[in-house]
């Protein structure tokens, strides 16, 4: 059978939720949701759906981000859409759900947290999939702060919990690129605060081309590149990149800043695989993903090698064998 995850999840849906309250109070009415499903819905008697696997994707992501997934996702892999049902929304913030620029709201949109994000998913998983308990959690660098957000609040929610290429807590040079990429935005005159008609698409550019530098590995960038290509390809993550909302960034930037669970790991009780690569740049595995496994009662970790560095998932296929033994309980 020929399996291509990108036409699987090729057409996002939407949905709405009548009303939404944040953690600061203020409430929006008709926010949206986008997302994708792969696989195949199981409900109980009650039309309760119950093989749900709800995925969330990572900073710059969207719901077809599951592709990330693709090494460990199809027919007889770990997570078989014959046995499990795959549910990967659009985050709150981000384009393609409600977001600053996507509400018009501008810089009147509310201020969100990681914890915002999270009860956004969990208000669209009850009501649009009546799910009142899911197999599981997994998330992709931001999109594992939500996983292990879910965990904490939700913790009879789920059975297992997968956080992959990320972390607990944003600290020390994570906590700085995000500072420094919102210094940027918010310095650039043509931001006036938030308040510009026309996104502001030099600095936005600027901001891409700087996260270019951490995506891969220190070893990819010296040893598979030449200076040429490196200029190139970061040349075309800026153009790619000054597409994206100058407010949409610094509000999304602010939610990890906030982010920080170390004093909460403890009341995660659910089954936990911790997933990392070795030459995670983002998130060393000695300083993230090591510690966290230590934190999280129930935890394993598999942790593997990728010249990609934080951007390796295609690499999964290395752990298969550690998520397949993880995963057969549940399925």
């Amino acid at each position: 059978m020929s399996w291509d995850i990108k036409k699987e999840i090729s057409s996002p849906k939407n949905y709405n939720i009548d009303e939404f309250t944040f953690e600061s109070g203020d409430s929006l009415d008709n926010l949206n949701v986008e997302y994708v499903t792969l696989g195949t819905p199981e409900l109980d008697s009650d039309n309760n759906l119950i093989n749900g696997v709800l995925y969330l994707h990572g900073w710059g992501g969207s719901c077809t981000s599951m592709k990330r997934l693709d090494p460990i996702t199809g027919p007889e892999k770990p997570l078989d859409p014959e046995e499990v049902f795959i549910i990967s929304p659009t985050a709150l913030g981000s384009p393609g759900s409600s977001a600053p620029s996507t509400t018009s709201l501008g810089p009147n949109f509310p201020k969100y947290t990681i914890t915002d994000m999270v009860n956004f998913h969990y208000e669209f998983l009850k009501e649009k999939f009546s799910i009142e308990h899911l197999k599981g959690v997994i998330g992709t660098s931001m999109g594992g702060f939500l996983a292990l957000n879910w965990a904490v609040n939700y913790a009879d929610y789920m059975d297992f919990l997968i956080p992959l290429v990320s972390s607990y807590q944003v600290k020390g040079l994570n906590f700085a690129n995000f500072y420094f990429m919102n210094s940027l935005i918010e310095k650039d005159l043509e931001y006036n605060g938030g308040n510009y008609e026309k996104n502001p698409e030099r600095v936005t550019r600027l901001v891409s081309e700087f996260m270019y530098m951490f995506g891969l590995s220190k070893d990819y960038y010296r040893y598979e590149l030449e200076n040429k290509d490196i200029l190139k390809y970061m040349n075309q993550m800026g153009i790619e990149g000054s597409s994206m909302d100058a407010n949409d960034i610094i509000w999304r930037n602010n939610a990890a800043m906030g982010f920080d669970l170390e004093n909460e790991l403890s009341k995660i009780s659910v089954k936990t695989l911790i997933l990392a690569i070795n030459q995670d740049q983002y998130f060393p595995p000695s300083q993230d993903a090591i510690p966290m496994s230590k934190m999280i009662k129930n935890s394993k970790i598999a942790l593997f090698d990728s010249i990609c560095g934080h951007i390796g998932t295609k690499d999964l296929y290395k752990v298969e064998n550690d998520i397949i033994t993880f995963l057969k309980e549940f399925f």
